[in-house]
Order: structure tokens, then sequence, then C-alpha cells
């Protein structure tokens, strides 16, 4: 997963930094399937038909970029980032002490998703679900900037509140990139390869939609995420708990509407890991040869 480093190059490459921030502005092509995952897993009565037409219904195809102007951007701009250099420091460092290479990549993947969440995803992600969800409050005359909205939920709750449901979120992170890296090790093992041989293009990409599809087995810690930041019933259910924690969003979720409704969303959001997981995965090692090539040797720091 992480990419590569020149042989006896210590401390970070900037392109690490560059890689992650242009491949993760890529993900944001998906962008409706997360509106659409969002939409489904906050209003878990509606079928994928009724959920796409209630985005239609908020503003045709804008409805289905909600969200992502501009914590979106902010957060494919910065999370790249983060994991790429994170995960290609860790993998390193692991190696260096004799790890071998299989959990020195796992490792450095789940590192990555750990710096992802709590560095930059937990509040982006709170107010891109606040953006999706928000929507009732212009059907009562109520209208506010999305900035508004994030300083009058620090106002109110602190930095708690804007990073609402970060540990839901780390939990959904920690999974993907390791699927990606067991199914790259699986694919290595079928075709006889070595370890330390590297996959093709059209492999890499297998194994990177294997991965992103398998990640999403966790989807009702996704459900309860949104629930937590969702502003869409707030008010409505006298059984939601006034307080909301990962356990007692789960078992309002359950008690409510049973096991589906903790998988709904699924189906997009299948879409969107493999999506993402081949932009990350398989993608950043081919764009950071060709800017490596075409710009030339990076400084180290």
């Amino acid at each position: 997963m992480a990419i590569q480093k020149e042989p006896g190059q210590k401390g970070f490459s900037w392109s690490n930094i560059a890689v992650g921030a242009i491949m993760n502005m890529v993900t944001t092509l998906g962008q409706p399937l997360e509106v659409l995952k969002t939409q489904m897993a906050a209003n878990r009565n509606q079928t994928m038909l009724e959920a796409t037409k209630s985005v239609w219904a908020r503003g045709g195809v804008a409805g289905f970029f909600q969200g992502l102007i501009p914590w979106a951007w902010i957060e494919a701009s910065t999370k790249g980032a983060v994991l790429l250099f994170t995960a290609s420091e860790i993998e390193d460092t692991c190696t260096r002490m004799g790890v071998h290479p299989f959990f020195a990549g796992l490792a450095g993947g789940c590192g990555g998703g750990i710096a992802q969440a709590y560095a930059t995803m937990g509040f982006t992600t709170c107010m891109k679900t606040v953006e999706i969800t928000r929507h009732k409050e212009a059907a009562v005359g109520v209208q506010r900037s999305t900035f508004q909205v994030f300083m009058d939920i620090y106002r109110k709750e602190g930095i708690r509140g804007v990073n609402k449901g970060v540990n839901c979120l780390l939990m959904v992170l920690l999974h993907s990139m390791g699927f990606a890296r067991l199914a790259e090790n699986s694919i290595r093992k079928a075709r006889g390869m070595g370890e330390s041989e590297k996959l093709g293009t059209l492999d890499k990409i297998l194994a990177s939609t294997i991965g992103g599809a398998l990640a999403t087995w966790n989807q009702p810690i996704e459900v309860v995420r949104v629930e937590m930041q969702s502003m869409a019933k707030a008010t409505e259910n006298v059984n939601r708990p006034q307080k909301l924690t990962v356990f007692n969003t789960l078992a309002f979720i359950y008690k409510e509407n049973g096991m589906k409704g903790l998988y709904r969303g699924v189906t997009p959001r299948i879409g969107l890991g493999i999506w993402q997981t081949v932009c990350m995965v398989s993608f950043a090692d081919y764009v950071k040869a060709w800017y490596v090539f075409h710009v030339g040797k990076l400084s180290i720091v």
C-alpha cells in the first residue's frame, strides 16, 4: 500500500504528501455515492430508489454533491497526504526493524487510518453529514451558511461536537487498507509470486476492489456514525438518546430498525469503497512514479 522510497532514502519524501493529496481529490468524484450512502443510513426506512429521489428533490444534480465544498475538499486534500505519509513512514520503520513485509504493510495501513481519523477526518466527516442531513432547516425558514453551522456546533459542544462519531470513523478506516493488503498477498500466492515481487496493474486493481468491498462488513459502525452526526432526527424521536455514544446509538438503531437498519446504505458504500481503495492503493503508486519521472528527484527532509 505504501509508496516505495528510493534505495537508501531516509526521512520522508514530499512526493508522498503530494500524491496523497492529489489522489484523494480524485476520490471526491465519488461524492454522489457518499451522499446516497449517508441519506440511506440517516433515513433507514428508505429504499435506494426512494433515497435517490429524496436527494434529487433537494437540488437535482447539485443535491448529489452536498458537502463537497468545502468539507469534502478539505478532507480530501489533507487526509490523503496524512495517510500516505504516515503509512509509508510506519511501514519503512517496521521493515528496518525486521518485521515481515506483510505485517509491516498492515501496520502502515492501520497507522495511516488512525492518523487520518484524528488529524483531519473527524470534523470534516461530521460536517459533511451535517450538510446532507440538515435540509429540514430550509423547510422551516432557517438559513445558515455551512460555516455558521460549524461555529454553532463548536460553541455549543466544543471540539467534541465537531468531531462527533470520530471513534466510529476510526473503526471503519482501519479495515479497507488492511483488506487490500491481504488481497494483494493472496493474489501473489495464487500466482506463485514471491513476497517482494510487484503485482501488475490489473492485479493491483483487483486487490483494491476486493479490499474495498470486504471492508464494508463494518457497515453497522458507519450507520452508527451517521446517526450520531445527523441533524435530521435530533428532535423527532423521543426514544433517541439525548447523549449519543457508540453503544447506545447502536442499541437505538437495532431497536428501531433491526439488523436490516444497521446495513442501510451498504450498496452505495461498496461502490464508494471500491473507488476510493482503487485510487489510494493501486493508482497512487503509478501517479508517484509519473510525478517523480517528470518532476525529477524531490528534496527529502
